[in-house]
Order: structure tokens, then sequence, then C-alpha cells
């Protein structure tokens, strides 16, 4: 039997929160790390035996996945500070480089052309890989499409390294969906906010694998 990776999630807003989750639901231990020690535990106590609360360092130390489910602008700061740590391990990038606007919607932080994936893995700490997923779905979405039955929905994700595809896809489907993948992270853009192939873009909703497909 294959030992499946260790998880860490880092960062407990709705994203973050939803991830561990619905990894708890498909019975996929995971580490989880706040800004405040206190967040992580009140929401271990709350998922049961396979959440164990933890320090930044020491998730990211216990695991070889590490979902940075953190504000695009957080993630270089948690570059800068845990360089050393990160190297060697898998990094999901589920960031959408966005903000509100003055119209009470949100608008996008980099420019036009430009993914929050490829930015992030131009500043990516040495001996880390970069996979972009997670980001796709609003977070009710992802907490309510998760486990859907007969077909599952789909996550997409993007990866230039097919070493880690296996890793990912395998957590995805603990997560409750099937997975897609898009292409390398040049195709990042296309997976957030606002791209052809994201909840709040062009395609704007869920979809099943057949649907996904269709649209690559």
């Amino acid at each position: 039997m294959t030992t499946k990776s260790k998880i860490a999630i880092i960062g407990l807003g709705n994203i973050g929160k939803t991830i561990a989750q619905n990894a708890v639901k498909g019975n996929r231990p995971v580490y989880i790390a706040s800004r405040k020690k206190e967040d992580a535990t009140a929401l271990a106590q709350e998922l049961g035996n396979l959440a164990t609360p933890s320090d930044t360092a020491d998730a990211i130390k216990n695991a070889d996945i590490i979902v940075l489910s953190v504000w695009f602008n957080t993630i270089q700061e948690l570059f800068e500070q845990y360089g050393t740590e990160l190297a060697g391990k898998i990094i999901i990038d589920p960031s959408n480089p966005i903000a509100p606007d003055e119209n009470g919607g949100f608008k996008k932080i980099i420019g036009e052309k430009e993914s929050a994936g490829q930015l992030n893995a131009a500043i990516l700490p040495k001996g880390a890989t970069l996979v972009k997923a997670f980001g796709t779905l609003g977070a009710g979405s992802l907490a309510a499409a998760a486990y859907q039955h007969p077909e599952k929905s789909v996550l997409f994700y993007a990866s230039d390294d097919a070493t880690v595809d296996n890793s990912i896809e395998e957590f995805i489907h603990d997560n409750g969906f099937d997975a897609v993948k898009v292409g390398g992270l040049d195709q990042s853009i296309r997976i957030e906010v606002f791209g052809d192939l994201h909840e709040f873009g062009a395609l704007g909703k869920t979809v099943t694998v057949s649907e996904a497909k269709s649209k690559i």
C-alpha cells in the first residue's frame, strides 16, 4: 500500500478551513496552522483526531504538501520567512490576486495578463515545487460541491512538474472532487478569478469531468 503524502494547511480563512473540513471527511489527516494558534486548536477540536493543530514552522516540517491558503501578497512573506523549510516541499497555491473594488466587487491587483501562479513561481524557494490548485471555486462551492454523487465536480490544477501530479490528484480526490489538469503554470491565469475556467470567470459554475474536458 502506497503511503499518502502528508498535508499541511497554512491559513484557516474560508478556503483553508473548507479544505481541511473536506480532507477530514475524506479520511485524510492534516496539519493545520494559523497566525493564531488558538484558531488552529479550535478547528482541530471541531474536526476530530485527523486534524493536528500546529505552528507554521512545524506544519511545514512535518508535511510533504503545503497548502498556502492565504492572501496572494502573504505568500511572498511566507516564502521569505520559511524559504529554507520549504525546500523539497510541494506547495499548493490557491491564491487569487484580487482586492475589493469601489463597487462592492473585486478587482485584479496584478497586470491583466499576469497570473499569481507564474508570479509566485518566479520567487519560489529553492528546491520547492509549485502547483496552482484549490482556487477555482469560491469557498461556498468548495464546501457545497464536495463529494457530489453520482458525478463529482471538478477542481482544475496547473503544474510544471508531472512527477507531483499523482499526489496532487490524490489530495483533490480526498477533498471530494475529480482533478483535471489544465497544463503548466503558464495556464494559471485560466484557473484564477476572471479566468475562463474559474467559477467567477467565464465558467460561472461547477462542472463535471466531461464538461471540464470539453473546455480545455
